[in-house]
């Protein structure tokens, strides 16, 4: 009895309807709402080796990168396992190429020590992400009933016209540019994720325990109907 209502059991729903992106393309997450993200990889820099000027500088031009936005940010910090599998395959490479038997040896005695080094140590990489957003709402150049009408379309994201989907990828484009440049001003480098970066990033942080054994393939050589 138990197993033929097992049988007869459906499955539930899919993961996708409790997240609250629509969809991701053209270098840009679609939200439910209609409004859209778009996300900044940001380096780092080592603020306790820097001098007390410097520290102030750096302090003072945080400062004034907040106190300029007119919209909101989100920074996310992710930390995960260093992956280091393309430096061992270049290690393997320098391997099989060495004619010297002294090098081959120290190149793998190298190589097997890194490996258990890291998977010992569980030594992490730390990545730095700015979230910029852009809700047509918050666009003081429509008028209200324009924006909130864009805004509340409970079918927004399914919907989006192509002159709508243009002015939101324009709207954006210039909020990235712009929070981009005050913070390479700080002395930081930064790069807009594209299509691929973007669901990744995702992937990673809703599926942190299968990315290392389930990469993804590149959204280029998949097809969809």
């Amino acid at each position: 009895m138990q197993s033929k209502q097992m049988a007869k059991s459906k499955p539930g729903p899919a993961t996708q309807r409790y997240l609250d992106i629509a969809e991701i393309r053209d270098d840009l997450v679609i939200m439910k709402d209609g409004t859209v993200r778009g996300v900044l990889m940001v380096s780092s820099i080592n603020f306790a080796l820097k001098s007390v000027d410097e520290q102030e500088a750096t302090i003072q031009a945080y400062m004034s990168f907040l106190n300029s936005l007119e919209y909101p940010i989100q920074i996310v910090i992710q930390s995960r396992k260093m992956n280091i599998d393309a430096y061992l395959e270049s290690l393997n490479e320098q391997y099989k190429k060495s004619v010297n038997d002294l090098l081959r040896a120290q190149i793998l005695d190298y190589r097997n020590f890194v490996q258990e080094l890291v998977s010992l140590g569980e030594i992490m990489q730390k990545r730095f992400y700015v979230v910029v957003p852009y809700d047509p709402i918050s666009n003081k150049k429509k008028n209200f009933f324009s924006r909130l009408s864009e805004a509340i379309s409970p079918v927004a994201a399914a919907k989006l016209s192509n002159k709508q989907m243009k002015d939101r990828l324009d709207q954006l484009g210039r909020r990235l540019e712009m929070t981009a440049g005050q913070l390479e001003s700080m002395g930081l480098q930064v790069a807009r994720l594209d299509t691929q970066s973007l669901i990744e990033l995702y992937y990673t942080a809703y599926n942190p325990d299968l990315f290392e054994d389930q990469k993804l393939d590149d959204i280029s050589k998949i097809r969809t109907d």
